[in-house]
């Protein structure tokens, strides 16, 4: 691919990125759909790992679709970073996309955690980061499947 391709890419990738983040950040700390309506009194957090996620999975009969919402929603929504950042970077490392979307996750916990509008909660960092590395997953997929198929282009 010529260097106007990738700096059309690329460019996409900074736009659609900074929408993301822009959007992430609003939904995570300032949304009421998601329950932030007001500010609770004492602080909420849990620091033991695996304690949610498994009170979910045990209780999902009970919780009905809230559980899976819960679980797979804190996943999904970290998948646009580990896909959006390797490709509005030139640097597209696995462990600095992993790094920078689970360093974003814990700013958002502590914040939650300090304005007392959510709860800190580990097992979302843990979660969070795994939608990065599935969203980094899915960009080196995407990605080699570009090349490939743009590489069998430029041959015929």
């Amino acid at each position: 691919m010529d260097t106007s391709k990738q700096k059309i890419i690329r460019g996409l990738g900074k736009v659609l990125f900074i929408v993301y983040i822009l959007f992430l950040l609003y939904f995570l700390i300032f949304s009421d759909w998601y329950g932030r309506s007001g500010v609770m009194e004492n602080y909420h957090y849990n620091l033991t790992p695996f304690c949610e996620i498994r009170r979910f999975w045990e209780y999902r009969e009970k919780l009905g679709v809230w559980s899976v919402i819960n679980l797979l929603g804190n996943v999904l929504v970290f998948v646009p970073f580990g896909f959006f950042k390797p490709m509005a970077s030139k640097k597209r490392s696995f462990i600095g996309t992993v790094f920078d979307g689970a360093f974003l996750s814990l700013v958002v916990e502590v914040f939650q955690l300090l304005s007392k509008v959510g709860r800190f909660d580990v097992d979302d960092l843990i979660l969070n980061t795994s939608g990065v590395i599935l969203g980094y997953l899915i960009f080196v997929v995407s990605n080699a499947t570009r090349r490939r198929y743009g590489t069998k282009r430029k041959r015929t």
